[in-house]
């Protein structure tokens, strides 16, 4: 029967006890009243409605029918439909396992109305017993959800209950019926948009405000999809899981497995930190090494990385979900492309070709750095020079790079095995090999960097002398105590040595600024190609890549907002809607879940790099913005 007998009512088993089954139709006073006409009574009284959405999942359209559990959003007018259960059922048991999923999930579900598939049911019998179930669960609105035998035709109706002093009236509202997949947005993340140009700035909270609150109905209510129809529970359910739980044997092993190797790797990795950390790598030419050197800071990030790869600490969002997972991936991708390189490197014996081929490199660098300051020793474009500094600063440089051409004959019988040794490093990952490559660069080119020091110091001393000079003939100084420049009286024995600084100063400006200027451009061929270097290493770092892999192949568990698509939209049914998830874009995929770089390389913007170029302030690439300057 449809509702509880008077044999169960005589034993003491009241509505709540009671198992309800689909029966035949008896007749029985309808608890919920019918709606006046429109010629009815002058005392007759009727609610005015309102248009409800409900959303409903695509998995329950084919199910039996049952009630209707999920949550009612009274903000939003919305209700969102979770699973439909099934006859028979107890009502007590219905209950106890919505406050179960209230209290692991914190959202509260309720019996929202009754589902109808005219499938096997006749509909005047069903239809009689599914209005008796609102006095068993009352829920303001009720709702009644129908779909025909053709499959195409749907009815939907949702009735309010309200007790006036005079009669009992009832209120129908109109229904928009949104049908959406729920395995899609359980699975996915709803990234609320910005706020549009088109739009004001409070009309996209609202939106996105209801959106939130399905999507976040959906994520609270996991436990609700746990059973499915092999578990023989005491209420059957029709959800996106009701077929099976989706489980993979090799997964749960993973699980099983992971945490008593995550804890190993946590300590074995804690004990390399701690070691990292001793007072010995404090000590000056180690500390140095330490801060300079990019394969060191490489191998700090790595670590940094690793550490929160197999942190045992379970992610307490899905923003550091997301993270550890990107970070996962993004170690997984370097260290197979180290060890594809590494594998090149020592097939057919390349590293002792790398080895024969650096000498003869070096040698050619170092001859064509003998001619270009023969060149200057002489008339560099027709340029006159002062002789005798030109002289001075083209033999300096010429005893240093002979200096450094033995040096590079005198460790070549060592180079292959240092070669193969610092080659092993790619097993930690190509960044490693990457950073490896730009200190090796920096040290080879180590002779360069010192004449640019050279001539860069020789430039700005000069340069501040004049500019000391030139405030000397305005009768001006410089205040060191209050850093400006303030008026000072000076004798003529001052002034006539300052003139004669300035005239010698000056005269031997164009001859340093020429070295200044060869010396700085090579350095800054070398710093480009450390930069072109360094950039590769902090994309291969910062990418992204497993939320790119899902933007790519599930597109849907990124989604930036969702789309409409109308269905059926005829008079006399209800509007019905089909809800789409739209995913987030590329660009804004690498934007939100772009991973820290180990990039300590400050931004210099063109003019700020012109003013210490000119003024010939040194150009450090490791240099940090907050650290002290020369």
């Amino acid at each position: 029967m449809g509702l509880p007998s008077r044999g169960a009512a005589a034993a003491g088993l009241g509505p709540e006890s009671a198992v309800v089954r689909p029966g035949p139709p008896v007749v029985v006073p309808n608890p919920i009243p019918t709606l006046p006409p429109e010629g009815a009574a002058p005392g007759s009284s009727r609610v005015p409605g309102m248009v409800l959405k409900a959303f409903f999942p695509t998995c329950c359209a084919s199910a039996d029918s049952g009630l209707l559990l999920g949550r009612w959003v009274p903000e939003q007018s919305s209700a969102v439909v979770l699973a439909v259960a099934h006859f028979p059922f107890v009502p007590i048991q219905v209950r106890m396992l919505l406050a179960r999923v209230q209290q692991a999930g914190r959202v509260g579900l309720a019996v929202l109305g009754t589902w109808c598939h005219h499938r096997q049911e006749p509909e005047e019998s069903l239809g009689h017993f599914l209005e008796g179930l609102g006095a068993i669960f009352s829920h303001e609105p009720w709702l009644q959800l129908c779909r025909g035998r053709d499959g195409w035709s749907w009815s939907c109706k949702a009735t309010r209950r309200q007790t006036p002093p005079s009669a009992a009236t009832v209120g129908e509202d109109q229904i928009m019926l949104i049908l959406y997949d729920q395995r899609k947005v359980l699975l996915s993340r709803l990234h609320p948009p910005a706020v549009l140009p088109d739009r004001q700035a409070g009309d996209a909270p609202a939106s996105a405000g209801g959106l939130a609150a399905v999507f976040d109905t959906v994520a609270r209510s996991e436990a609700l999809f746990r059973s499915d129809r092999f578990d023989g529970g005491p209420v059957r359910l029709s959800h996106w899981q009701s077929e099976g739980v989706e489980a993979s044997i090799l997964v749960e092993l993973a699980k099983w497995a992971s945490g008593p190797v995550c804890l190993l790797l946590a300590s074995l990795l804690s004990l390399i930190s701690a070691a990292s950390a001793c007072r010995v790598f404090g000590l000056w030419p180690l500390s140095f090494l330490w801060s300079k050197l990019s394969t060191c800071g490489q191998l700090r990030h790595r670590l940094e990385q690793l550490s929160l790869v197999f942190s045992t600490q379970k992610a307490r969002s899905p923003a550091q979900l997301m993270r550890k997972a990107n970070v996962l991936v993004s170690v997984l991708l370097d260290v197979t492309l180290g060890l594809l390189l590494l594998s090149w490197l020592h097939r057919q014996d390349r590293i002792g070709q790398l080895a024969d081929a650096l000498i003869p490199v070096a040698d050619h660098v170092a001859e064509e750095l003998q001619h270009l300051l023969q060149w200057l020793m002489g008339a560099p474009a027709g340029l006159k020079m002062n002789r005798a500094l030109d002289q001075v600063l083209g033999r300096f440089f010429l005893y240093h790079i002979h200096l450094w051409i033995s040096y590079i004959h005198l460790m070549s019988p060592f180079i292959e095995r240092i070669l193969w040794h610092v080659g092993l490093l790619a097993c930690l990952g190509l960044t490693v090999a990457l950073s490896v490559l730009s200190d090796t660069l920096a040290l080879l080119t180590f002779h360069i960097y010192c004449f640019y020091v050279y001539g860069a110091r020789l430039y700005r001393l000069k340069t501040h002398g004049l500019s000391a000079l030139w405030r000397l003939f305005r009768g001006k100084k410089w205040n060191v105590l209050r850093q400006r420049v303030d008026s000072c009286s000076y004798d003529l024995d001052q002034l006539f040595v300052g003139t004669l600084l300035f005239t010698v100063l000056l005269f031997l400006l164009p001859t340093t600024a020429l070295y200044y200027l060869v010396f700085t451009l090579l350095r800054l061929l070398v710093v480009t190609v450390q930069g072109l270097i360094h950039l590769l290493v902090d994309l291969i770092n910062s990418l992204p890549l497993y939320s790119l892999g899902l933007r790519l192949c599930r597109p849907y568990r990124l989604a930036a907002g969702v789309k409409f698509r109308v269905l059926e939209r005829e008079p006399g049914r209800p509007l019905r809607l089909l809800m789409q998830i739209n995913p987030l874009p590329y660009s804004r995929v690498v934007n939100t879940y772009r991973l820290p770089s180990c990039g300590c390389h400050p931004q210099h913007s063109w003019g700020s790099l012109c003013r210490r170029l000119f003024f010939g302030e040194l150009i450090y690439p490791w240099r940090q913005r907050g650290d002290k300057q020369d």
